[in-house]
């Protein structure tokens, strides 16, 4: 993942463009562990945009900020279009494009089309600021789900800030808020705020899907979804959490690793030896079915230990790079964080996982509770609709805290029209021919993985790395946090005030860091029970007494509840 910064509305009168830009080159230093490999700026009296960038795609010739060579119009990006070669077949003949990076088509898709047209052509993750120097307009986007991070800010002469990350933003903004998934802005229409481009049918209020099963039809989008995202010029791996959607991806992968997909499949793979990795404390529950894995698919498999203390030296570091005080977040991703340090310092610059399965079949165990088909698909929606926030969050910023790009194949947004378009009553554990959560994801895969992994229960990352990494973060947080200072919580943060020991500790780590008082409006606080939304709480009376993240925290379901 790379970072992008941009300063746009720079109004000359106001602003002493020489100082701006120095400040952009600063604030953009702070975005450099998403992109090491090199540092762009290209600016006007109006307008600055920075580049840090990790070279994924056409390493040598990608540098960004682009320029379209006839119209000067400026763009950097964040991000990958995984269909760029079909869009440029259409744009080739009437434009010059100067590399053969994914994101320049951008340029010539903004000289043809509207935003919201072009912008729901393109199959990717990305987040990107497009500046025409022609009448001062600006486009400012981010992908559809929000896989990758994008935060605003204005500065007190209103100046509009764009950035990766809220760290850049940090000290020069008065106020700062999160861009949203699916959403464009432009400099011409401001008036219009936000514009929403991303409008699936599944997601409209009071849809019910009705599609049959359809085991290969699910399959085939999966393949096509992985195979797109293999897109790659750079070495790459396989996140194995020892689950089955994790499991899925790897084992698609390995059925291409012998082909180039950036030529059509009909030359060798840069990089044909697949390397996987899994991570966890000494014999944590997911160790064992990630070796079963990875052996089975013929991965070369790297087991990544951490220690309890280990992890709680990091918790700091985490919330930094995170940017966030959600409990659920923070234990899931220190794990990965340490994980992802290991696997850049091999060589690795691009990861896929497994993300966003259970938001699309309900694999959260608190599914299992779900009273109907339609409230399920209603929950899904939401869970989709706040991924950005927590699982996307996390894999995009524990890989890009160490400079490792990680890609989400179940978020293929071909991929979620299918599967959201099946009747969700199919989807309730209950209702499957064996009462296991995700069962039509398995059934489709059934033969791909051994059964032990392929119907295992689901595990969230946190408890799967070892359950004594949840209950020593609990423990540790009542060492740190005194009964007085949760009596004062409210006092000392008003807004989202922490409810448990260990949710203190991280606010407090967070407001280290980040100590603007907007910087709190970026971060999710709701009531959970097993990563709920607060509307599943009233499927089952006893969630009420239980709202913890923990997937042990569904009684009468994980075979390790508490």
């Amino acid at each position: 993942m790379c970072g992008i910064l941009a300063i746009l509305d720079i109004d000359p009168r106001r602003s002493n463009h020489g100082e701006l830009r120095r400040q952009a080159l600063a604030m953009a230093r702070k975005l450099r562990h998403r992109g090491p490999d090199w540092s762009g700026i290209r600016s006007d009296e109006h307008a600055i945009l920075a580049h840090e960038r990790l070279s994924i795609v056409d390493v040598e010739h990608g540098a960004q900020p682009l320029e379209d060579a006839l119209t000067g119009c400026l763009l950097t990006v964040n991000g990958e279009i995984y269909n760029h070669r079909e869009l440029r077949a259409g744009l080739r003949e009437r434009h010059e494009f100067q590399t053969a990076s994914d994101c320049e088509v951008i340029l010539y898709l903004y000289q043809e089309e509207p935003p919201k047209r072009f912008l729901n052509r393109m199959n990717g993750i990305f987040a990107f600021v497009l500046y025409d120097p022609r009448n001062g307009d600006w486009l400012i986007a981010r992908d559809p789900i929000g896989v990758v991070p994008l935060y605003l800010g204005w500065d007190r002469n209103e100046n509009l800030y764009a950035a990766s990350e809220l760290k850049a933003l940090a000290g020069h903004c008065e106020r700062i808020q999160e861009f949203p998934a699916g959403c464009f802005m432009r400099g011409s229409e401001r008036e219009k705020g936000f514009q929403v481009y991303y409008e699936p049918a599944w997601a409209q209020p009071g849809f019910v899907p009705d599609q049959p099963r359809d085991p290969e039809a699910l399959r085939k989008a999966l393949q096509d979804a992985v195979h797109r995202q293999l897109m790659c010029d750079v070495p790459y791996g396989l996140l194995i959490s020892g689950g089955v959607d994790s499991s899925i991806i790897a084992a698609i992968a390995a059925r291409y690793r012998e082909n180039r997909v950036e030529e059509e499949d009909k030359g060798p793979s840069w990089w044909p030896r697949i390397h996987s990795f899994a991570v966890g404390l000494k014999d944590a529950p997911d160790l064992a079915p990630a070796r079963l894995v990875a052996g089975h698919i013929g991965a070369i498999h790297h087991e990544i230990h951490f220690t309890v203390q280990e992890g709680l030296d990091a918790l700091s570091d985490v919330i930094y790079h995170l940017e966030t005080f959600d409990i659920t977040t923070i234990r899931a991703s220190t794990p990965m964080f340490l994980m992802m340090r290991k696997i850049r310092a091999m060589g690795i610059k691009m990861v896929l996982s497994g993300e966003g399965a259970d938001e699309i079949f309900g694999g959260y165990l608190y599914f299992h509770k779900a009273p109907s088909g339609a409230a399920l698909h209603e929950e899904t929606v939401r869970k989709l609709s706040k991924l950005h926030l927590y699982d996307c969050l996390r894999a995009n910023k524990s890989a890009a805290a160490w400079s490792v790009e990680a890609r989400v194949p179940f978020l293929d947004r071909e991929f979620l029209d299918l599967a959201m378009s099946i009747d969700p009553a199919l989807k309730i554990p209950r209702n499957a021919p064996r009462p296991i959560e995700k069962h039509l994801l398995r059934e489709a895969f059934q033969g791909w993985l051994p059964d032990e992994v392929l119907w295992r229960q689901k595990e969230q990352f946190s408890d799967g790395v070892g359950y004594g990494w949840i209950n020593t973060l609990k423990a540790h947080a009542e060492t740190e946090i005194t009964d007085g200072m949760m009596r004062g919580a409210g006092e000392r943060f008003p807004v989202k005030t922490p409810l448990t020991k260990e949710a203190y500790l991280y606010r407090q780590l967070f407001e280290s860091h980040f100590p603007m008082a907007t910087a709190v409006n970026c971060v999710p606080f709701e009531a959970s029970v097993a990563c709920s939304t607060p509307a599943a709480l009233a499927w089952d009376p006893s969630f009420k007494d239980r709202a913890d993240p923990s997937g042990r925290a569904v009684a009468g379901v994980h075979s390790s509840a508490y």
